[in-house]
Order: C-alpha cells, then structure tokens, then sequence
C-alpha cells in the first residue's frame, strides 16, 4: 500500500459545505449497516445540535488535494449536573480511506486534542483499540449486564411512573427535567419514578438484537442502584413500549437484577478530566442517533 507524501495531507474542521462527501465517505465505512439517509440525517441533527463555542461543530476531516478522504464525527455537550458543569465530547463514526489508513491517528489524535473536555468513546471497533489506548484512553465499561426486570421477586411500594412531558410535583433537579426532554426528543424512553421522597430520572434507548430482539439500552439514571430499586415498576414501563429486556454498562455483574453479564461486549473508553459513571451515555450517539 503506498501513502501519498505527507505534505499533501491535512486534518481541517468538517464544515456544512462537506455534507455530501462525509455521508458518501460513511456509507463506505459502514456499508449495508446503515444507509446514506441515515447519515444525512445525522448530520442534519448535529446541524441544528446546540454546540458548545470553540467545539467543531460536526468533527473533523482528513483532506487530500482539496478532497476528504477521512472522517470522524464529534458531539460536544456542555453536561450539566447539581453542582456544575463539564465539557464532553463523544468521539463518534469515522473512517478513513485504504489508501490513506497510514494517517488515521493523526484524526484520531485531532479528535482527542481538546483540553478540559472529557472525550468518550463507546462503541470502538476491535481494530481500533490498540490506536484508542495508545491516545492515552482508559477503559471505564469493561462489558454489559442484560436484564429482565419484571423478572424481580419483589417491587418498590407506592412507585408512580411519570412521562417525561409532565414534571412531577416532587424533589427532582431542574437539569434532568431539560435531560428527559431532550432524549424524548431524540426517540428515547424518558420517564421518572416517583416515590414519598423524590423523582427518579430514567431515560433508555429502543434497540433490535440482529434486528428482531427488542430491548432497551439505558442511557441516563442517578445511579444504577436506582435502576435496581426500581426494576418492577421500570419493567412494566417497558413493557408497554415492548422491550422486555434491558442492556446496562457494565464491570460485573449487577447484585440485585435478574440477568447475565457479558464480558468484553460493548467496551468503553475515556479520556479527560471527569471519568463519566457508568448509566449516564446522555447526549451520547446512543442517545441522539440510536447507535
């Protein structure tokens, strides 16, 4: 494989003018897994996707003579939370041409270049991890729990569930409220449990096993020990939308679920200052585009 001499490469912001040759370079990489609609589509949310100043708007590309042979697409997020706020940037979809695949870890490396924000990257490919780790990634989600929470022995009292559209009238943080909608928005599952003390934020993701198996990812709680408290009512939640199953980030398995871990499935990495917790992949390319 021959690699053009490096003076004729370049790593540059994707701007909205490269649309058309960044959905035409993804469909490439992913081929029959998703379509070129699918990937205008997604390009068109993070068009109108409120991106933090500073933060490239849609990622970044590697150019050849005036032509994007490489892309890499990013979602930054100004992440709120009781006491502050952090920066996150969730390294996603990219590809390289063959030709130039010598040079995919200088847009991996320009990708991963801003400081103060933690990037993420949750859905690497096995052979891209030697390149993630060696940017200085750290694996946080080392596999993933399937549950079947109506499959719980016992239920939480007095548990009320509540539709992300109507706020409930209890304890709750106002940022969660803004989170459940968004996700809503997005086609997630958002919801609060609702009992004497607080409201309880839920959000998940509607997924297809080897497209037939429906179950739900989740994507957003306080703490995955709320999940355990809550699985009856959760289950039931989910029930009326069809997904039986539910799929939780991992490093073991979950004392109190019924279900079985999968270990080395559905890897996660981190770099930055704040290591994200596991239940919390808002704002994430689970969240806003079902991947």
């Amino acid at each position: 494989m021959s690699i053009r001499p490096p003076s004729r490469i370049r790593s540059r912001q994707i701007g909205e003018a490269d649309i058309d040759a960044v959905a035409d370079l993804l469909l490439k990489g992913f081929g029959k897994r998703r379509t070129r609609e699918f990937w205008l589509a997604v390009l068109d949310r993070l068009t109108r996707y409120p991106t933090p100043t500073g933060l490239p708007k849609y990622g970044y590309g590697l150019e050849s003579d005036g032509a994007l042979v490489g892309v890499v697409l990013l979602i930054s997020t100004v992440i709120e939370n009781a006491n502050a706020s952090t920066m996150r940037c969730n390294v996603s979809s990219w590809y390289v041409e063959p030709e130039f695949r010598g040079y995919a870890p200088l847009l991996a490396a320009q990708a991963s270049k801003h400081q103060n924000v933690t990037h993420l990257n949750i859905s690497p490919m096995p052979h891209t991890r030697p390149i993630v780790e060696a940017l200085g990634y750290e694996l946080y989600s080392r596999g993933i729990f399937i549950a079947a929470p109506l499959l719980q022995a016992f239920g939480a009292n007095g548990v009320r569930i509540v539709n992300a559209d109507a706020p409930p009238e209890a304890l709750r943080e106002t940022f969660e409220q803004k989170l459940l909608a968004d996700h809503a928005a997005y086609g997630c599952i958002s919801f609060w449990c609702v009992d004497a003390e607080r409201a309880y934020p839920f959000v998940f993701r509607p997924r297809l096993l080897k497209g037939i198996i429906p179950y739900a990812q989740l994507v957003y709680c306080r703490a995955v020990d709320d999940l355990v408290r809550f699985a009856r009512p959760i289950g039931w939640a989910l029930a009326r939308h069809r997904q039986p199953l539910v799929m939780i980030d991992a490093n073991g398995p979950i004392r109190g679920l019924v279900g079985k871990y999968l270990h080395d499935v559905k890897p996660k990495y981190c770099k930055g200052p704040d290591r994200p917790r596991l239940g919390d992949l808002a704002y994430t390319e689970t969240a806003l585009f079902g991947m």
